[in-house]
């Protein structure tokens, strides 16, 4: 059941309080904005169900799981493994990074599998694009032995498993980073949208940065910011996180 067939008041309310002050970007106009920040409220409801330790809303699913491998560190040239049965998004973002999609087998679980893994490595492997498929997850204990045993990169595409866990840890959280959909179709949505997860802050900063045109964030004037890196605009707007915000409120934890 997708989370459109849960609109309602919360959903209006969120949405009112950026009405009211006008201000649809996600970022500075302080004084304008009367302490309604939902793309921060939206992360902060994330974090609350996964136990991530940072996460960052973004414009879709797809720019998510494009910028967890940029800031994960896939570039150009490098090889990274993902599964043949998935959404298209998850091959375009290994691509848009530079990277080249090698092609390995899928098991009961409909996600990679462990063995299918190992035999896709080459010397230019460099990751594992992991899809957790239809709101399940993959074995993780054996595609974590061979993800470690290669030095391998591992970044989770669970646009479709967000809040879905695996002996007590949540998607997105097993490989150096991952990402959410919250598109119109999913469980819970904001429209448009997606969330990254991580564990690991210099990640997290990463993603921020080349997220919003590599813009850094510091300071309260976007014109003097510096950009430290090329980035692009994967900016989710205040409007768009306000109904994720009061989505995400009403999926819960899943069990451990």
């Amino acid at each position: 059941m997708p989370g459109t067939e849960l609109f309602g008041a919360e959903e209006r309310k969120e949405i009112e309080d950026v009405l009211s002050t006008g201000v649809l970007f996600r970022y500075n106009h302080d004084a304008l904005r009367n302490s309604h920040w939902k793309a921060k409220d939206f992360e902060a409801e994330v974090k609350k169900i996964t136990g991530a330790k940072f996460a960052h809303a973004m414009s879709s699913g797809s720019t998510a799981i494009a910028t967890a491998l940029a800031a994960s560190g896939i570039g150009t040239g490098d090889e990274v493994i993902v599964p043949p049965f998935t959404y298209v998004a998850t091959i375009e973002a290994v691509l848009f990074v530079g990277a080249l999609p090698v092609f390995a087998e899928v098991d009961e679980t409909l996600c990679l599998s462990a063995e299918g893994i190992k035999k896709a490595i080459t010397p230019k492997t460099k990751g594992v694009c992991l899809v957790h498929m239809c709101g399940g997850m993959a074995d993780m204990d054996s595609i974590m032995k061979v993800v470690n045993d290669h030095k391998l990169i591992l970044v989770e595409d669970a646009g479709q498993s967000f809040a879905s866990s695996y002996k007590g840890v949540y998607t997105g959280l097993f490989g150096k980073a991952g990402s959410y959909s919250f598109d119109f179709f999913k469980i819970a949505t904001a429209g448009e949208g997606g969330v990254l997860v991580t564990n690991d802050e210099a990640t997290y900063k990463l993603s921020d940065n080349y997220s919003d045109h590599g813009h850094d964030h510091v300071g309260e004037k976007r014109g003097m910011e510096q950009h430290p890196i090329i980035g692009m605009n994967y900016r989710i707007s205040e409007l768009h996180a306000a109904v994720g915000v009061a989505q995400t409120r009403k999926v819960g934890s899943a069990p451990g």
